[in-house]
């Protein structure tokens, strides 16, 4: 068996992991990064990137049929009333298209990698000790190459949850099989109305399925803001999407064609699925590749860092999901760079103002920072002002009137401590939010900052301006 030696080596080629080895690579640290599957992880070939562009995909879909019924606004048709003509997908061609774009950005990983003096070992890590992995080829059981590391960076991500009672397999799919799909199944039944069980549910219902949502919680994406939530719900109402809140899933009926579920009042019933999306959150990728072994110290399923992304071992970090919450792509590849650097001999802490998040629902919804419900936890006096898309002269020409932006800053001095925004296309708002508290702005910064006419971005100068008591255009 060959014994190679590296200062760092990296189990697990995702945002985080990929990161970690390219910012290494860069400042000279010899490393080696471990992937059992293409890099780039979840994020890259089964996450984020597959599922923006399936949702994109449905969106010009539906577009296209609502053309053809001679209902736009713009005078966008395809015939006459009599004789319109009705869009067709060909969703061969369309899962192809997703999967040129993964293709195209998992490969440019890989060049990356190679540029920076990084070397990509293909297959599964086994730990055997905190300085010593095998790793043995995809389909092979016995290992090829034993690596030993003075720096072992545990970067394995996370899986889809599974329910004991209804486990993965037949009907019943995960994200990631519903990101490849065969056909569009003409009933699906989405179990968890969080932000991947409404990305995915909208896209299926928007491809021609009739969707139906199951949520143990009383409303939709119960982790965000109320208000947030209420232009994403009404647009789901108007999709024609069934939502069965405070409702539990009890698994599927003998025959396996149907869900059987009980709502809060303890009336049973069955609901008709070709297919069941399963998505009720992900874990820490734990169990299969000797982590066992190293004994670290946990945080319930997650391994406990500190603000280094240091473990209870020395030498040995972890990042991204396998760290916990909050599990995000961009939180990872912070850390690994991060990480890199440390290891490098740099001072560095894991310390950002604020992470943003982003829920890719239509409307979408990003949240940043503190909302006012956390605030007033914290014991904060805050002032706060939203600004309609409604008044948005962007927002209407490109028909997403529905949602709000809104700022949250500390009474005392103005300081912005968080941004909340729910609309078309908002994610794009992100990264200024985000910049705004990191740099420590003030409501007068943003205020006082011209911003582009005409753009979605006016709304956030808007808000500003509100919560100074003299907005312009409301």
């Amino acid at each position: 068996m060959e014994t190679l030696h590296t200062t760092l080596l990296i189990i697990g080629g995702g945002p985080g992991g990929y990161v970690a080895g390219i910012r290494a690579g860069q400042l000279g640290v010899p490393t080696i990064l471990v992937e059992g599957a293409s890099p780039g992880g979840t994020c890259l070939n089964i996450g984020c990137i597959p599922s923006k562009a399936l949702i994109h995909a449905a969106d010009a879909f539906c577009k296209a049929r609502s053309y053809a019924a001679e209902t736009s606004p713009l005078g966008i048709s395809f015939g006459t009333a009599a004789a319109a003509v009705e869009p067709r997908i060909d969703l061969e061609r369309t899962v192809a298209w997703k999967d040129g774009i993964v293709k195209k950005l998992t490969g440019g990983v890989g060049a990356l990698l190679k540029k920076n003096g990084v070397k990509l070992v293909e297959g599964w890590a086994t730990i055997l000790d905190g300085k010593t992995v095998e790793v043995r080829p995809e389909g092979s059981s016995e290992a090829t190459v034993r690596i030993r590391c003075e720096h072992m960076l545990l970067a394995g991500g996370s899986l889809p949850v599974e329910l004991p009672f209804m486990p993965f397999g037949g009907p019943v799919i995960s994200s990631t099989e519903a990101l490849s799909p065969g056909d569009i199944p003409q009933r699906l039944v989405v179990v968890g109305a969080g932000y991947i069980g409404l990305e995915l549910g909208t896209a299926y219902r928007k491809l021609g399925s009739q969707v139906t949502v199951v949520e143990a919680a009383d409303r939709i994406l119960p982790a965000y803001d109320a208000d947030l939530v209420k232009p994403v719900a009404a647009a789901l109402g108007r999709l024609g999407v069934e939502l069965r809140l405070a409702t539990s899933v009890l698994g599927m009926d003998e025959d396996g064609r149907r869900v059987r579920v009980r709502d809060a009042s303890g009336v049973e019933a069955l609901l008709e699925a070709d297919r069941v999306l399963v998505a009720v959150g992900r874990k820490p990728r734990t169990v299969g590749w000797g982590l066992e072994n190293l004994m670290l110290e946990m945080d319930g399923r997650a391994i406990k860092v500190d603000d280094q992304c240091r473990t209870s071992m020395r030498n040995v970090w972890a990042i991204g999901d396998l760290a916990g919450e909050p599990m995000l792509a961009h939180r990872a590849m912070a850390q690994g760079e991060m990480v890199a650097e440390i290891v490098s001999g740099k001072r560095r802490h894991f310390a950002p103002a604020a992470i943003p998040a982003v829920c890719f629902t239509d409307p979408e919804i990003v949240v940043v920072g503190m909302s006012p419900l956390d605030a007033d936890k914290a014991g904060i006096e805050i002032v706060t002002a939203n600004f309609p898309f409604s008044a948005n002269g962007r927002a209407m020409t490109i028909e997403s009137t529905d949602g709000f932006v809104r700022v949250v800053a500390r009474k005392s001095d103005h300081r912005i401590i968080g941004w909340q925004a729910v609309g078309g296309a908002v994610s794009e708002l992100a990264a200024g939010f985000t910049q705004s508290i990191e740099l420590g702005a003030q409501l007068e910064d943003i205020a006082g900052t011209i911003h582009a006419h005409p753009t979605l971005g006016e709304a956030v100068q808007e808000a500003a301006l509100r919560a100074l008591g003299h907005a312009l255009h409301i």
